[in-house]
This record gives C-alpha cells, sequence and structure tokens, in this order.
C-alpha cells in the first residue's frame, strides 16, 4: 500500500467518524405532504423518546356514582360543579390535586379550617380555572376536537405550568453600536433562541394585529407590511414550530406558504389555537390579574398567559393525542345549575367548598 492511499483511507475513516457524530441516532424523516414539495418532519428518535415519556398521562381514578345528593345541596359555596355528586365531585377534586398540587394537596387551594372560603386567591382562581377548561372544550372543537384539555394538560403537576408568558418590561433605547434593538436580537428561548424579536404573543395573542404579511399581488406597492412585521410573525411561527416540536411544513406547503387551498389541515386548526389562546387570555387571565398578589404578576404588573407552548409542551399535540377528558367528562361542558337547597336543612353536611 502506497503513501498516497493510506493517507486516503485514514481521510476516509476520519470523516465517518466525525460525521456519525453530526446527529445519533440517525433522524426519521415522516412525509405529511404532497410528494415533490419537500413537506417531511424531521424527528430526532433520542429527543421523540424523551418527549414521549414526559406526556404520558396519569392514570385516573375509578369512576364515581351519580347517584345520592349533589355537591351544590351537600357542600358551602360550591359555584361551579354543583350540579356532580358528591362522589363525583370528591373525586375530581382528588383529581386537581394530583394535576395541580401533588406535594402541597388540598390545602393549596383551600383553609383547611373552613373549605367553604374563599379567603385563598389559589381557590378564585382555579373555580375560574374550571370555568375555562369547559369553555374550551365546549366552544374550541375546532382546535381541540373531542381529545378536549384538563388542568393537566397545562400544569402537569406544577401549581404553575412551566411555558407561561409576561409582558416584557419596556426597553430603553440602547446608545451602543447596536442601536435600539427594536424587541429582538438577544435570540430569546421564546423563539427558539432566533434574533427574531422575543415577545411573539403580546401582538398576536393578546392583541388583534394583522399576522398575515404576504401581498396578494405581484406589486410592492400594493403590500403595506414591512420587512419589519414580517419578523414579528415569523417569530410567531417560530414559536408555534418549536412548541409543537414540528416543521413549518407540518402546517405550510413549501411551494407556497400563503396558500390556504394547497395547506394541510393542521394549518386551519392552527388558525383556530392561536385565536383560542387569545380568548382565554382575554377572558379568563386578563381578568384574574388583581385576584393574583403582586409576587405572581410579571415586571409589568399582568398576569400570566397562555401561549401555544402551555398546552403542547413540544408534542404535536398535547399529551401526543392522548385524552384524559374521556374519564372526566364533567370537565367537557359547563354544568347546569343544581338545585338550590340550604346545607343548614342538612345537619350531617360537612362545610366544602
Amino acid at each position: 500500500m502506497n503513501y498516497s492511499n493510506l493517507l486516503l483511507r485514514v481521510a476516509l475513516i476520519g470523516a465517518a467518524v466525525v460525521l456519525s457524530a453530526c446527529e445519533r441516532p440517525s433522524p426519521t424523516n415522516v412525509q405529511n405532504g404532497y410528494r415533490g414539495t419537500g413537506m417531511v418532519q424531521v424527528y430526532n428518535d433520542r429527543i421523540l423518546d424523551a418527549r414521549t415519556i414526559a406526556n404520558e398521562i396519569p392514570v385516573s381514578p375509578p369512576a364515581a356514582s351519580a347517584d345520592g345528593p349533589t355537591a351544590g345541596q351537600a357542600y358551602q359555596n360550591v359555584q361551579v360543579l354543583g350540579n356532580l355528586s358528591v362522589a363525583q365531585f370528591n373525586r375530581l377534586m382528588v383529581s386537581m390535586t394530583a394535576w395541580v398540587s401533588p406535594e402541597q394537596g388540598c390545602t393549596y387551594c383551600h383553609n383547611a379550617a373552613n373549605f367553604a372560603s374563599d379567603d385563598k386567591y389559589t381557590k378564585v382562581v382555579a373555580r375560574r380555572m374550571v370555568q375555562m377548561t369547559q369553555h374550551v372544550n365546549a366552544d374550541w372543537k375546532p382546535h381541540v376536537a373531542e381529545t378536549g384539555v384538563t388542568c393537566y394538560t397545562c400544569h402537569r403537576g406544577n401549581p404553575v405550568p412551566e411555558q407561561i408568558w409576561f409582558k416584557e418590561e419596556p426597553q430603553d433605547l440602547r446608545a451602543d453600536f447596536i442601536g435600539d434593538r427594536a424587541g429582538q436580537n438577544i435570540a430569546a428561548v421564546s423563539v427558539g433562541s432566533a434574533s427574531l424579536p422575543s415577545d411573539a404573543f403580546t401582538p398576536y395573542l393578546l392583541n388583534n394585529l394583522d399576522i398575515r404579511v404576504n401581498g396578494t399581488k405581484a406589486l410592492p406597492g400594493d403590500n403595506r407590511h414591512s420587512i419589519k412585521q414580517a419578523e414579528w410573525t415569523y417569530s410567531l411561527m417560530t414559536h408555534m414550530s418549536t412548541s409543537l416540536g414540528v416543521n413549518c411544513t407540518y402546517c405550510h406547503n413549501t411551494n407556497s406558504f400563503s396558500s390556504w387551498e394547497n395547506s394541510t389541515p393542521q394549518r386551519a386548526t392552527a388558525w383556530y389555537g392561536i385565536r383560542m389562546a387569545r380568548d382565554l387570555n382575554l377572558d379568563y387571565m386578563e381578568p384574574l390579574t388583581a385576584t393574583f398578589p403582586a409576587a405572581r404578576l410579571g415586571v409589568t404588573g399582568d398576569v400570566a398567559k397562555v401561549n401555544c407552548a402551555t398546552c403542547h409542551q413540544g408534542a404535536y399535540k398535547p399529551l401526543n393525542g392522548q385524552s384524559m377528558l374521556k374519564d372526566h367528562p364533567e370537565l367537557a361542558k359547563p354544568a347546569e345549575p343544581a338545585p338550590a337547597k340550604l346545607v343548614e336543612d342538612q345537619p350531617s353536611a360537612k362545610k366544602k367548598g
């Protein structure tokens, strides 16, 4: 073997070693769109395994009997879920404790000396969150379908969901060579560590600014959206892609990103998801601002709000599409008012909220 051949072999072996370390194991490619368009989802099996484990659902307790007095009849100050039987109500309370405050227990929301009391802000918030969950399951089926959501979808055993957002602190104009960073250039985690605008949520998931920036005609003068506006749109799209663990082509056709006719069905689902998040932030989260203590508010004094990551947490469908709602149908829609009956008429009734 001459010296040149030896060097060639060493170079090839070295290249193989270096390249083999680039991605381990080899990515899995899944075609999810029209052939020839490059609509491929790329998954790293090592990361996918970890995400699968993180999205396992807890075992639901056995169904409870619907017989007997209702929670509204037996307990004081039951403002929602009062039409459930006592057994059904207590089953849900046990489940909510496991979903939201497994370490803190019932007293995370309740005063142990008087369960009916509303003196803990967490109980007031939890009541409103139950109503929000029922609203999502009843009125946002174009996004959640029949899979639905429960408290666990967002909380995953944490009193405060890990994926929430607050408004950013107002910026000072910078006098260095960068100048005004215009809400970007900090490689924010919120947008997949890109140098895009870091708060993609206030404009679109709280306010109703125009997300679509594509022109409909060839001449630039017909499109009044600027490149800067497009960067904010890309910021939101990057957040959505990162939150779901998917490529852009999960929703869009690479032949024409703006074309609805050639997009996948998931794009329509995402369209409803944006509006659902905005609805929840405006009608459920923002009105609770005064309920929370200052320590639970953001730097601008605003309440925590939801975005795509709050539910999805890296999965294309929350909890990988597993439904917990089938085991908790009481969260599927707002409860009908329970028959009124004073607790004082039932001397044996316990005080519970």
